[in-house]
């Protein structure tokens, strides 16, 4: 028997432990393409599809689609909204391998 990639892929994605760790990990990246990439694969992968994370975040449908398109910029307050529909949280920690300038 042969499992589609895609759908093993976004069944892990649904998890919010896992979604948090790929998410974090984009963000460690720094890269905003990644993390958007990131953000589309974890919105794509709710069951109820970016319609339903549309109206978990308070955001408009089509602002959804919008902003997860790979030309996406979007805003920190739709970020927010965004990680807050999908059952997850922002956190900020020290960065360890930061050396500040003397």
């Amino acid at each position: 028997m042969t499992r589609n990639v895609r759908a093993t892929h976004n069944e892990y994605l649904r998890d919010p432990e896992i979604a948090a760790e790929y998410l974090s990990e984009a963000l460690d990246d720094g890269d905003a393409a990644v993390i958007l990439m990131a953000l589309r694969n974890i919105a794509e992968a709710q069951e109820d599809g970016i319609s339903g994370l549309a109206q978990r975040s308070h955001l408009g449908r089509e602002s959804m689609y919008k902003m997860l398109s790979s030309s996406g910029n979007p805003k920190l307050s739709s970020f927010t909204k965004l990680v807050h529909g999908l059952g997850l949280k922002l956190k900020v920690e020290k960065d360890l391998t930061h050396v500040p300038a003397i």
